[in-house]
């Protein structure tokens, strides 16, 4: 179902390749387009959540596409800063490898007719990422600052907290597998 908050998500999605192409091209101005479209696009990612509510617009599709797209944005985004050289390969393919095997789990889960929903760590998680990830995008100093270190350091940061919310988010999957196993044993 097309509507508002649907629409927005969409646009995040498009805006994907609109900013790795801008990644592409080195300079200043591309740096600052690539930025500008990324910081939108992480806007429409709080809007889109709170207008579905707010409007009650929740849809199936929504609640499958927004962590998609969530996940296609940063997870584009990280690739392209490793082929760039401003982000450590073993980060970004812990980070990646976190996102895939969450992203299994909800789909077992889902299977199962089970929920495992995203909890703070998960949120704080992704906009840790998205704090981490302007600096490096634009990829230069400004007003004297280093933000290529800075977006590094608070890269490691979300490194961090995005293998405790992933272990967290197991731990989730594993006690509500079990307590769904042991309706299933009862009704035997």
């Amino acid at each position: 179902m097309f509507n508002l908050p649907n629409s927005l998500t969409l646009a995040r999605v498009g805006a994907v390749p609109l900013i790795i192409l801008l990644m592409y091209f080195p300079g200043a101005f591309t740096a600052w387009l690539a930025t500008l479209v990324f910081v939108a696009a992480c806007i429409t990612d709080m809007l889109d959540g709170m207008l579905a509510r707010r409007r009650s617009q929740v849809t199936s599709m929504g609640k499958f596409l927004d962590p998609l797209a969530d996940k296609l944005l940063i997870c584009s985004v990280l690739v392209m800063l490793v082929h760039q050289g401003r982000a450590p390969a073993w980060v970004v393919i812990l980070i990646l490898g976190r996102e895939l095997a969450v992203t299994g789990m909800r789909a077992i889960a889902a299977e199962r007719g089970l929920v495992v929903a995203a909890d703070n760590f998960g949120k704080l998680k992704t906009v840790l990422q998205i704090v981490a990830l302007v600096p490096l995008i634009f990829g230069r100093e400004l007003l004297g600052l280093d933000l290529p270190s800075i977006g590094t350091f608070l890269l490691y940061a979300a490194l961090v907290l995005t293998v405790f919310s992933g272990g967290n988010y197991l731990y989730n999957f594993y006690v509500n597998l079990l307590h769904d196993q042991g309706k299933e044993d009862e009704s035997v």
